[in-house]
């Protein structure tokens, strides 16, 4: 068997904007106190796995995350500072961004004809979807298909490139969206049909030439919760991120 790799895509903890069921793209919010609980309990369930490198997107809530499932971690004086890649950023909305997220998603659904929603089983429906989430937008400043994936897969490439047949376990930290288009791009017939959860994590191995599915949006490595609402929230101690090429980095919203 060839060393392979093990990627472990975590998506980011709770934020406000998904605690007010707000589309969140490009758009920041910082992690809700349960956010932050349930990515301690995430991270203290993966704490005997030495990662040999951490990423995550440039945006705050996947560098808050990233930051506290390093202090979870038994490794964390061994493992190297987090490298934040603007290329992992979630699809930007647009002119939606902020907007309530039912509502918006319905309104989309309606105007590509769809009634009753999307159908997710067929391969096509995303692209559909985030192309005519741009034509929608009335400033047609959303992402369209092919301008998200250029982007993500551009730093899933530099990813393989650097890690494949090393044996090592690399965490993603990211977006919903972001990575489940990554896990489709690896393993073509894995259908994008169910949202992840807040700090769940999915494994992905590649050995002997194929990339394999090993968890999909698995929370079940959480550690107990023996807080309570009115307790500290957990500490975040500052790890700063090393600089990402600045060739490679994106346009950040206008706040």
């Amino acid at each position: 068997m060839s060393k392979g790799v093990t990627f472990y895509f975590m998506r980011h903890g709770e934020t406000y904007l998904n605690k007010y069921h707000r589309m969140q793209g490009w758009s920041d919010t910082p992690l809700t106190n349960r956010g932050k609980r349930d990515v301690a309990r995430s991270g203290a369930g993966l704490a005997d796995v030495k990662f040999d490198a951490v990423y995550c997107s440039d945006l705050r809530r996947t560098f808050e995350t990233a930051q506290i499932i390093v202090n979870e971690n038994q490794h964390k004086e061994e493992m190297p500072p987090v490298v934040a890649m603007p290329e992992f950023r979630e699809i930007f909305f647009g002119s939606f961004e902020g907007m309530d997220a039912t509502e918006t998603w319905e309104n989309l659904w309606k105007f590509l004809g769809y009634e009753e929603g999307m159908d997710y089983r067929n391969d096509k429906s995303v692209i559909e979807e985030l192309n005519g989430m741009k034509a929608m937008d009335p400033y047609h400043e959303a992402e369209d298909y092919l301008t998200f994936w250029t982007r993500v897969e551009r730093g899933l490439i530099k990813l393989i490139n650097e890690h494949r047949e090393t044996g090592r376990n690399i965490l993603v930290v990211c977006h919903g969206m972001t990575i489940r288009n990554m896990i489709h791009a690896l393993i073509p017939e894995f259908q994008i049909d169910r949202h992840l959860d807040n700090a769940s994590i999915s494994v992905v191995s590649y050995y002997d030439g194929f990339y394999h599915l090993e968890k999909f949006n698995s929370v079940e490595h959480f550690a107990p919760d023996n807080t309570n609402n009115n307790e500290q929230e957990p500490e975040v101690h500052k790890i700063l991120p090393t600089d990402v090429d600045k060739d490679d980095e994106l346009p950040l919203q206008e706040q």
